[in-house]
């Protein structure tokens, strides 16, 4: 590969990273061609894309994100797979851990796709025991959600009891009314 190919495919691999709001770094050695078909169909089916690249590759690329990324580098061993999602942070880890329990692991088995490290809105994350971390893990929009739900609870509750109130207000003057007419 000539130079300036190795520059594009790091332009390419940088554009990415620019372009994806989280993105993960796997190891899939060892796995069959026919089991990592089966992922990149499940990634693709979920909007998201697996790619290889050579760790020396991702390292310039990561280098161009501007914030420290050097964490990073104790995932750029052995072979390594990206993972990038578009969608929310929690995405690539909830697939991660949906084609694991389709592949029924055992425990001594090694699993594959290894989750290694994941850039997920400028943190870095790093660790196979971090993958729990990451699915749980909300993004943007689901914490605005969130909080615009808590502003909206308060006003909620006034209005339902101002309404029930108003409700059994009404029934009491009605009743009222039927016992005057009654007794009159």
């Amino acid at each position: 590969m000539i130079r300036e190919d190795k520059q594009a495919l790091v332009d390419e691999l940088s554009e990415k990273f620019q372009s994806h709001n989280a993105f993960y770094i796997a190891d899939a050695s060892g796995m069959s061609v026919a089991k990592i078909n089966e992922f990149r169909r499940l990634c693709f089916n979920r909007g998201m894309e697996f790619k290889v690249y050579k760790n020396t590759f991702i390292r310039k690329a990561l280098d161009t994100l501007g914030g420290d990324t050097s964490e990073m580098d104790a995932a750029l061993v052995g072979q390594s797979g990206i993972l990038f999602s578009k969608e929310s942070g929690n995405a690539p880890a909830k697939l991660l851990q949906d084609f694991y329990k389709s592949q029924n692991y055992s425990k001594t088995a090694v699993i594959r796709p290894a989750f290694k490290g994941a850039y997920v809105d400028s943190g870095v994350y790093v660790g196979a025991d971090q993958l729990s971390t990451l699915s749980t893990l909300k993004g943007k929009n689901e914490l605005i959600g969130d909080v615009i739900g808590l502003l909206q609870s308060p006003a909620k509750n006034v209005i339902s009891a101002l309404t029930s109130g108003g409700n059994k207000l009404a029934g009491i003057l009605k009743t009222l009314a039927e016992k005057e007419e009654v007794a009159g």
